[in-house]
């Protein structure tokens, strides 16, 4: 039986990021700046935060809500922020459950550097959409995370779900 490969070129970018050193650039200040939301993978904006597809998910559908002003800790935030950014991942749920229909959800926060966080000087909350069945043994033996969707197509069907559910 030959060796199968399996080729995840899009993982080097990731890589090469997380093997950089000096400061990272903070994707959730420079991102919405741009106003590039398609290219950015901005799904969403309000008046405090906003919705981005992560460009390395876990899962098809991994989604972040960051609020826009650049604080490292939850108590740093106002409360129209705080209130905003829970709108927010509620509105992400929403739309993922919709469009995805997954059978539960990871939400979470990576607070500092010791607790993972890739950009730690900035607050964000991780929701990824999760299915029965969806965890294999690529990422222990082979080191490699398949991702079944390409994020274009991720990105069309969830803002397509969010333009017709909008917040409420």
């Amino acid at each position: 039986m030959s060796l199968r490969r399996l080729w995840a070129v899009w993982r080097m970018p990731y890589i090469k990021l997380l093997s950089s050193e000096g400061e990272k650039e903070c994707i959730f200040c420079t991102l919405p700046r741009e106003g590039r939301d398609r290219d950015n993978l901005i799904l969403h904006r309000s008046e405090h935060s906003f919705i981005i597809l992560n460009r390395y998910p876990y899962n098809p559908g991994h989604l972040m809500v960051a609020p826009y002003r650049h604080v490292a800790n939850l108590d740093e935030l106002e409360d129209g922020e705080i209130m905003d950014v829970m709108e927010l991942l509620r509105l992400s749920i929403k739309i993922l459950k919709k469009a995805m229909s997954p059978d539960g959800f990871n939400i979470g926060m990576n607070i500092g550097k010791a607790a993972g966080a890739g950009f730690e000087g900035h607050v964000h909350i991780h929701v990824v959409p999760r299915w029965v069945g969806d965890a294999n043994f690529m990422p222990i033996l082979g080191n490699t995370k398949v991702i079944s969707e390409a994020l274009s197509n991720t990105y069309d069907e969830l803002k397509r779900v969010l333009d017709g559910v909008g917040r409420h």
